[in-house]
């Protein structure tokens, strides 16, 4: 069929003048407008039958490299034949696109993907990066909100009692702020400067209701701890208490032996135990008292010779025990988990001092006592060390560098872990009273207090620690 110029089909249906006056000027002849009108309707139908026999003519453009028109007449050349217009049918005529035509349209030669590559499904999502990932994964793990109200408060007694000096401290510093305290802070300092309760061993300040009270159950429940005997010990002789290991704080040795938290009069009746600490914690204000309060003593010989001779049953101190952390502030540098080093080969101080009382050795054993803190290792930082034990030497206690968890987090602060702590009480070791000690007896019961130590150590290691692989090791 032969092409159809499109601008003889945008001209009007016909080119005579249809006002009367206009055509008699023209000279033509007059018709009715009913005439006119079936004329023009013949005119349209045959008009718009050969708009219906119109072929669309094929692009004649050259094809370029990267031309995206191109792209369009090549996706239509694959169907069968020229698309023919139907507009008696429908008006609209759409065309089919084969795969990756609207995908051919917006990506350049270049950019194509390669034939071999599979499409990806329509219905196939693809998502973004997960939202607070690096939150999941962060190194501190922080406790969650709903914690129970019980454990809050194990917390906060714990939390308490590792800064228990410095709270006390800064509440007399600021007592000291207010003049109208002056005159009675100045006489009180004066007194806990000269005051001689800590080592006069009468336990004058000593409140067994306080020891009784139900926030030291909350305390001991924190890691939780506990406290077992290999026999009972009779309240007719005195006994000197060995705490192995000292750990960072000795948290076992405060809820066994300065509390009743763990039941010591119940283990041990008729026993008046007293733990010992630091002659120095006795001069800082308010803590003295704090301490006092709770049965705690000085470390002193003096101290030691006191309580063992005085008061208990016959006035001369039988019934009476004293509780003291034999490793010290030395030990408390190898206080690392899954270890067990204690310093006593040359600790025999306490030995000399059971000869010349006359009371029995009780080695103690605290399962998981080092477990509560980490520690740097001293291997790796040498000169950190002995910076340490220069410390010691001079004042005569030393600074570990050491971390537990914290009060909303679980791995870093100065709160200990929560992790059992198992104290295993020992056989006594009878002692014969020497005015002076001789050195092959001292000798003699400091080697028989190592081998119970040790039994402790065999005995009980599988059931309090299963997963420990070192083994005991008794270091200077």
């Amino acid at each position: 069929m032969a092409a159809v110029d499109h601008q003889s089909l945008l001209q009007p249906l016909s080119s005579e003048p249809s006002h009367p006056h206009e055509r008699q000027r023209q000279g033509l002849e007059s018709k009715s407008y009913e005439f006119a009108a079936k004329e023009g309707m013949q005119n349209g139908n045959a008009h718009q039958n050969d708009l219906g026999r119109v072929k669309r003519k094929p692009l004649q453009k050259q094809q370029q490299p990267g031309d995206k028109v191109n792209n369009v007449s090549n996706a239509i050349a694959n169907l069968n034949g020229d698309a023919e217009l139907d507009h008696e049918k429908a008006g609209l005529t759409s065309v089919k696109t084969p795969p990756g035509f609207y995908a051919s349209l917006q990506q350049d030669e270049k950019e194509k993907p390669s034939p071999n590559q599979n499409e990806p499904h329509k219905d196939e999502l693809k998502s973004g990066r997960k939202a607070g990932q690096r939150w999941h994964e962060s190194a501190i793990r922080f406790a969650p909100l709903n914690v129970p109200l019980q454990r809050r408060l194990q917390t906060a007694m714990v939390l308490f009692h590792v800064l228990s000096i410095g709270l006390f401290l800064a509440l007399f510093f600021f007592l000291c702020t207010l003049p109208i305290l002056w005159p009675i802070l100045i006489p009180y300092l004066v007194y806990c400067l000269l005051s001689g309760a800590s080592t006069s061993g009468e336990l004058s300040h000593r409140s067994e209701r306080f020891r009784r009270s139900s926030i030291w159950s909350l305390f001991a429940s924190y890691f939780p701890a506990r406290l077992h005997r290999s026999e009972i010990l009779p309240p007719t002789r005195k006994y000197i208490f060995g705490y192995h290991p000292h750990g960072i704080i000795a948290h076992g040795a405060f809820a066994a032996f300065s509390t009743e938290a763990l039941g010591f009069s119940q283990l041990f009746p008729g026993i008046t135990n007293t733990l010992l600490t630091l002659d120095s914690n006795f001069r800082i204000p308010l803590y003295r008292d704090w301490a006092l309060r709770i049965g705690m003593a000085s470390v002193s010989r003096e101290s030691c010779t006191n309580l063992l001779s005085k008061g208990g049953r016959n006035g001369e101190g039988m019934g009476r025990a004293i509780t003291i952390v034999v490793g010290g502030a030395r030990e408390a540098l190898d206080a690392k988990p899954d270890t067990l080093k204690l310093v006593l080969k040359r600790r025999k101080g306490f030995v000399k001092l059971a000869i010349r009382t006359g009371a029995d050795l009780v080695p103690v054993l605290g399962f998981g006592e080092n477990d509560l803190y980490d520690q740097f290792d001293p291997a790796k930082h040498p000169r950190v060390h002995k910076w340490q034990l220069w410390i010691k030497k001079m004042l005569g206690f030393t600074t570990p560098l050491f971390h537990g968890r914290g009060v909303f987090n679980y791995d870093i602060g100065l709160m200990p872990y929560r992790r059992p702590v198992n104290l295993v009480v020992g056989r006594p070791i009878t002692i014969e009273q020497q005015v002076k000690p001789d050195e092959a007896y001292v000798e003699k019961v400091h080697q028989r207090y190592a081998e119970e130590l040790a039994r402790i150590w065999r005995d009980n290691r599988d059931e309090f620690a299963p997963d420990m692989t070192a083994d005991l090791e008794i270091i200077e």
